[in-house]
């Protein structure tokens, strides 16, 4: 498949209109957990031992940044300043050891798909030298979504991406691997290539289909920002090397995964919605026609309606192992509900909010929306109340925040160079929601609206960067009252307004309360250097 470029850097009409205070929150809580100190995983702990099964941490920080990337594009495409720090620190903590020591143990095997392996197999520290793509690829794609958002390639320095260990107690001296995006990007290149492009492998010997996915968005990202096409060759090899498997069980449903040495593929046995849901709302970034074709069957089987609008997701059956029950995070109703919007189904995804709000507890904490960890699969009349914390404080967070093809939007139509350049917010204080920002390209106008919150610690500033650049003068309106003035080099004349020119970026001091709407209107020509 060779992917198609289209326009990315028109004001999509999804920005135009401000994010509901259910967005907002979402993305509040984001910020609650993202700036959690090192090791506090409050609220986000599964029901699961150790970091294993489906609601780990690596999977709840990976898909905050994804929800933020799509919120970030499709939503608000000048406020990169709302998103910057938060994808850092989702980074950040996604290197931190105890994201990733589970693989130490989980290296060496012994599980019923790869017992008879395990006496080729050894303990391994580094999390993304051999196999565990359900850690690597999500490494991968943050780093060079960071760098393709924000203009920034701090992730492309070298050993940027550091995997370090040490505890005084065992294990010996200290275990350091160093990467970047781009070398962690082309080591997971070489693991495909090796593989035959049927994909790597999560545990030893387990090649899912899901989780090779985002590795797929990572050499997009790679390929906006390089002009390769490497994305391009591993779809082609990806399609040819499962066309003999085929990637629909006779059911209908995504096979969930194959066996390495074998190629015995295992199928969707126990009609467990997240298979088809978590893979189908990734791979519609490339194979969109594929994955829409099988939508309506597959979501048809999946989801059940209740009373009033609410529709609820049909939980399979119990996950077997070895005769063992597996505790897990299913994340069944997160991961419908992220499938229903990005394939732009918006009754399915309206009454499974529906039957979230109504049955599954909303909480308000700090200004932040999530839904809390309930472990009870439904209450006494039946409905479905299970919560997980990815669930709750990710996946229903995400779908509320994405548009129709929001990854195939990202993937297919990026920004082009003139983006990065545009008058846009750079610098957004704790205090403030942003809830609408777009630059107009046509009518040359900076479009923004800003809520100052008194339950937030701030300065109430905000940065508003490349505007001396894209015009000599400018006017800014707000609430329709024209507030300020300026000219390229000149100081500001204000009226009523706090704003201070600082070279080519100009604070400006938001009003309590709001929401205030601005405009930010530029005339004469653009110019490429600002001296300061």
């Amino acid at each position: 498949m060779t992917t198609a470029i289209g326009a990315g850097s028109q004001v999509p009409e999804t920005a135009l209109s401000e994010l509901t205070p259910e967005q907002v929150g979402h993305l509040r809580h984001f910020a609650n957990l993202l700036n959690q100190p090192a090791n506090d995983w409050s609220l986000m702990q599964g029901k699961a031992f150790g970091q294993d099964d489906f609601g780990a941490y690596r999977f709840q920080l990976a898909f905050m940044a994804y929800g933020m990337a799509l919120t970030h594009a499709h939503r608000l495409p000048a406020a990169p300043g709302v998103f910057k720090p938060l994808f850092d620190r989702a980074i950040e903590k996604m290197l931190l050891p105890e994201v990733w020591i589970y693989w130490k143990d989980t290296s060496r095997g012994g599980a019923a798909f790869n017992e008879h392996l395990t006496d080729s197999y050894h303990e391994e520290y580094n999390p993304v030298a051999r196999d565990n793509i359900m850690y690597s690829a999500y490494v991968q794609s943050m780093a060079l979504l960071f760098n393709y958002l924000f203009d920034d390639d701090k992730y492309a320095q070298p050993g940027a991406l550091t995997f370090s260990f040490f505890t005084p107690f065992w294990g010996g001296e200290e275990k350091r691997y160093e990467y970047d995006q781009n070398t962690l990007n082309e080591h997971i290149y070489w693991l495909m290539v090796e593989n035959g492009y049927l994909g790597v492998p999560c545990e030893p010997n387990c090649i899912y289909q899901i989780c090779n996915q985002p590795a797929i968005l990572g050499f997009r990202m790679h390929d906006i920002l390089t002009g390769e096409a490497v994305a391009d060759e591993v779809t082609e090899g990806y399609e040819k090397a499962w066309a003999q498997f085929g990637r629909l069980d006779e059911n209908g449903h995504y096979n969930m995964m194959m066996a390495q040495d074998s190629k015995a593929v295992a199928p969707n046995s126990g009609n467990w919605p997240w298979v088809d849901a978590w893979c189908g709302s990734l791979m519609n970034m490339w194979n969109r026609d594929f994955v829409q074709g099988n939508y309506p069957d597959q979501i048809t089987a999946l989801v059940e309606k209740g009373k009033d609008g609410a529709i609820s997701v049909v939980p399979g059956e119990p996950f077997v192992l070895a005769g063992n029950t597996v505790v897990l995070d299913s994340c069944d109703h997160g991961w419908v509900s992220v499938w229903a919007s990005e394939m732009g189904d918006e009754e399915t995804l309206q009454g499974l909010m529906t039957h979230a709000d109504r049955y599954m507890h909303p909480k308000w904490r700090d200004g932040g929306l999530y839904y809390p960890r309930n472990d009870e699969l439904t209450d006494a009349e039946g409905n479905r109340t299970e919560m997980e914390p990815i669930t709750g404080n990710v996946l229903l967070a995400y779908a509320r925040l994405n548009v129709k093809d929001g990854f195939w939007k990202l993937y297919n139509e990026p920004w082009d160079r003139s983006h990065y350049s545009e008058p846009a917010l750079t610098t957004v204080a704790a205090d403030i929601d942003v809830t609408r920002a777009y630059f107009d390209r046509d009518n040359r106008e900076l479009v923004f609206t800003l809520h100052r919150r008194d339950d937030q610690n701030g300065d109430g500033v905000v940065e508003l960067s490349n505007i001396d650049i894209a015009g000599q003068t400018w006017t800014l309106r707000e609430d329709d009252r024209t507030v300020a003035r300026g000219r390229r080099g000149a100081a500001v004349e204000t009226e009523g307004v706090e704003m201070t020119r600082r070279g080519d970026t100009y604070i400006l001091g938001c009003p309590d309360g709001g929401p205030h709407r601005y405009t930010l209107a530029l005339e004469g020509a653009p110019t490429e250097r600002i001296e300061s």
